[in-house]
């Protein structure tokens, strides 16, 4: 009877133990899941919304910026940043008319011909996140008290970002927070979720390119900015362009002045700032920066006033606070501009040698750099 017993114990423990381990997930149990998640965001019901605040660790003190995220299946996107320190949000769109970077503060919009974000996404996308857990088959995986944490590959169109840790709620795999680091293991981004919702009901004019414009400046006008493949501004809707540059030392005016010539944290190994200088018929207060050695290019900065003008395609890259447009450098010999929008200013590297990851590099330098 006493062993009868002892039995029965035994088997009532192991089933209890059984039971107790069926919550319990391993990375293999994990991964297959997120499949199906991913699986899922591709359907025709796909779809999230979430808000955080993304940090960047780079030029002399850190930048951060609240962070939405929208997105409707099949391809509608809506990321909205603002930065904190000056409240100024910019705004990114994927619709069927194309993708958008607005600044509804300046009535500004730049479009994109391209099929962002399939070939480059950024951090703060769940389906970037999910890629790149999926892609890495030497991933790390552990977990803390409520979140399953992968340790990855970076995937980013910058030689700076080496390695992210994604952490994922145990409950719905919602994500919780990103950290990407550089060859030395320092923090580059850091994005934190203050919350993320599945299954959310978002409507196509969600993602409408004038609703969003007007919506954050009720007195925005439908002005599209753009430029040539040369990197040059495209002529204004009176017919004037902008002035040419001469080899002349700058004199700056007292427009350009109170808002300071901005500079790079950053210069490639072996290249000098050659000259400084001011695009003296300009309505839009330029100035352009030279640079000479190993690599030569020029950085144009300017305050745009509004102006109606005409498109060109081009390819998206990813700046980390917002997103520029790439234009030229079909060939080794032709030149190639990098131009995006930052707080009020509209900035443009442009170089026939100059890589495209030193060129992210530099225009992650002169976010937060103050005028001078």
């Amino acid at each position: 009877m006493r062993r009868i017993s002892w039995v029965l114990l035994a088997a009532v423990l192991s089933f209890t133990l059984v039971l107790s381990g069926c919550g319990k997930k391993d990375a293999a149990g994990v991964i297959k899941d997120l499949g199906k998640v991913a699986d899922k965001l591709e359907s025709a019901k796909g779809a999230y919304q979430g808000a955080g605040v993304m940090t960047i660790h780079t030029g002399s003190t850190p930048q951060q910026y609240q962070v939405e995220v929208w997105y409707q299946a099949p391809s509608y996107y809506r990321i909205s940043l603002t930065n904190g320190q000056k409240d100024i949000t910019q705004i990114v769109l994927r619709n069927d008319d194309g993708v958008f970077v607005l600044t509804p503060s300046l009535n500004k919009s730049f479009r994109f011909k391209s099929d962002w974000p399939e070939n480059q996404g950024q951090v703060y996308l769940y389906q970037t996140m999910l890629g790149s857990i999926l892609g890495d088959n030497t991933r790390q995986f552990a977990e803390d008290k409520d979140s399953y944490v992968f340790d990855v590959a970076a995937n980013y169109h910058s030689h700076a970002l080496v390695r992210q840790k994604i952490w994922l709620a145990k409950d719905n795999y919602s994500p919780k927070q990103v950290q990407v680091t550089d060859s030395e293991a320092k923090v580059v981004v850091d994005v934190k979720f203050n919350s993320f919702t599945f299954d959310t009901n978002l409507t196509k004019d969600s993602f409408d390119t004038n609703r969003n414009l007007s919506a954050m400046n009720p007195e925005a006008k439908d002005t599209m900015g753009g430029i040539e493949g040369s990197g040059m501004p495209v002529a204004s809707k009176d017919g004037t362009g902008e002035a040419g540059v001469t080899d002349a030392e700058p004199v700056v005016n007292q427009q350009l002045g109170a808002f300071g010539i901005i500079e790079p944290d950053y210069t490639p190994a072996g290249v000098m700032r050659k000259s400084v200088q001011e695009m003296a018929d300009s309505k839009d207060y330029t100035v352009v920066l030279r640079y000479d050695g190993v690599y030569q290019y020029t950085i144009m900065e300017s305050r745009p006033q509004d102006r109606a003008v005409s498109l060109v395609p081009g390819s998206v890259v990813d700046l980390g606070f917002t997103m520029g447009l790439m234009t030229g450098g079909q060939s080794d010999s032709e030149q190639k501009t990098l131009t995006w929008m930052s707080d009020g200013v509209e900035f443009r590297i442009t170089s026939a040698n100059l890589p495209t990851p030193e060129m992210v590099e530099i225009a992650a330098s002169i976010q937060g750099q103050s005028g001078k």
